[in-house]
């Protein structure tokens, strides 16, 4: 193995523990706050979109799938944190829109995450900040389209 390849692979570890610690934090705040991280993403979506998003709009969002959606906004429509109402673009499609109940109960959670998020980028310089985002853009856009390739098997 090259010794590039071994840098590779190290950073490649290192750059993921990080992720999965990020994950860690966002799951154990949620946990305190009594929801799942993936709610709380759900939740985070919707808080934003004051008009509302289809199920579809919050799968492309939070990045799950359509079922963990689903199962999210029942959850929520059962506990009254959530209302449907008809799609003015789509007859087929509903938006979710949080209740005033809903956002009440929202807001400490998703104004904390979104502050703690933008103080943790505000210690960075803006060059900083710029290269953050621009290396996390193409190290995603790279690992999509390695991980997305079927067609070549790793042999390992």
């Amino acid at each position: 193995m090259h010794e590039a390849d071994r840098q590779a692979r190290r950073n490649a570890f290192l750059y993921c523990k990080f992720r999965d610690e990020q994950f860690a934090l966002y799951d154990a705040f949620a946990k305190s706050c009594g929801m799942t991280m993936n709610t709380l993403l759900v939740v985070n979506a919707l808080y934003y979109a004051e008009d509302g998003l289809t199920q579809r709009e919050i799968c492309d969002a939070v990045h799950h799938s359509k079922q963990t959606v689903s199962l999210i906004v029942k959850k929520l429509l059962a506990e009254g944190r959530v209302e449907l109402a008809a799609s003015e673009s789509d007859a087929r499609a509903k938006v979710v829109r949080l209740t005033g109940a809903g956002r009440a109960w929202a807001e400490y959670p998703v104004r904390h995450i979104t502050l703690s998020e933008d103080n943790a980028m505000a210690l960075f310089s803006p060059e900083e900040q710029e290269q953050l985002v621009a290396l996390s853009r193409t190290f995603t856009k790279n690992l999509k389209a390695l991980v997305q390739n079927t067609n070549e098997r790793d042999p390992e």
